[in-house]
């Protein structure tokens, strides 16, 4: 079935003379890597056409991949094929113009809550988007091309999203797709260096982390990250989203949420758990996401401390009946 699906999104990217991609909003590294990536490939691929990533927001975390066309005017929706990378709502998609385009791609690796696009490709099981679209690539090599920007871009999506390879939804297919990309000459030491090294101050906001994040009775580890906090030490929305990645390796804690003051009243969510399915609490929230990886929204300190209290009761749960190292 997917490889039908494969063959029917080569045909159309074929058939369309502008190609416009977009991704979701609050971009993390697969969303960017994703969608620069595969505008790379069609225009190696296809130099004939017009080939454009429309996106309403930006980051700076993974900038080192290259820029985005940003805001393309309304007009030239018109006649084209728009491709949605890596969003599971439509009411996620970075692109107020995404209803102007004359056809709609949604390839995506979320579970599937809200189909949406004229064609819809999607596989949950995959550990990222990028992981979809090298294997997109290596199914029709013979005539789509690839270069080392291209792989750099695809492969620090897979690195990002897999938890460098560590999450459940890494398996053997996702090792062999990034040695692809890996043969193709990507300079990993420079990439992680990217990725990974930090500055001493954010160093020393991550010690602040363990000094005044909460555990609860059942192991719920969470941060508040408020306007106060990301002014003392200086923090881009992004760094105080990630956030998050600093807590998930407390024994006992098999959840772990950062919430983060957006300063418009709304408090981003980020879920991350082991074992526990988080994607359905997201869901009671605003939001969604992939069983273990998960994002929500909350407007106000009740909603929050309700989230926190329906986490705590599911790893109480599980514990219960599982039995947990």
């Amino acid at each position: 079935m997917n490889e039908d699906k494969k063959q029917l999104i080569l045909d159309r990217i074929k058939a369309y003379d502008r190609i416009i991609l977009s991704r979701h909003t609050r971009p993390d590294g697969d969303a960017v890597g994703s969608t620069l990536g595969f505008a790379k490939i069609l225009k190696l691929s296809f130099p004939e056409k017009e080939i454009l990533v429309a996106c309403d927001d930006y980051t700076d975390y993974v900038s080192f991949l290259g820029k985005e066309d940003g805001d393309v005017p309304p007009e030239k929706y018109e006649g084209a094929l728009l491709i949605v990378l890596d969003t599971g709502s439509y009411d996620r998609i970075s692109n107020k113009n995404a209803k102007l385009a004359k056809e709609m791609i949604k390839i995506d690796h979320h579970v599937e809550d809200e189909p949406y696009g004229d064609i819809s490709w999607v596989e949950d099981f995959r550990s990222a988007l990028c992981e979809m679209i090298v294997d997109f690539y290596v199914t029709f090599k013979d005539e789509l091309k690839i270069d080392k920007e291209a792989a750099l871009c695809l492969f620090t999506g897979m690195v990002t999203d897999s938890g460098r390879f560590r999450f459940s939804e890494v398996n053997g297919d996702t090792l062999r797709l990034a040695a692809v990309l890996l043969d193709i000459g990507i300079d990993t030491e420079t990439l992680y260096a990217r990725l990974y090294l930090e500055d001493f101050d954010y160093l020393k906001f991550q010690a602040y982390v363990y000094e005044v994040m909460k555990i609860t009775e059942n192991g719920v580890a969470y941060i508040y990250v408020d306007e106060e906090m990301q002014k003392r030490f200086s923090l881009t929305r992004e760094q105080a989203s990630n956030t998050v990645g600093m807590l998930g390796e407390i024994k006992g804690s098999i959840i772990w949420l950062a919430f983060i003051d957006n300063g418009d009243g709304s408090i981003r969510v980020r879920l991350r758990s082991r074992f526990v399915e988080v994607n359905k609490l997201a869901g009671k929230y605003h939001g969604g996401g992939h069983l273990c990886a998960a994002g929500a929204t909350v407007y106000s300190a009740d909603e929050m401390n309700a989230l926190i209290k329906d986490a705590d009761a599911l790893i109480k749960e599980f514990k219960e009946n599982n039995f947990y190292l």
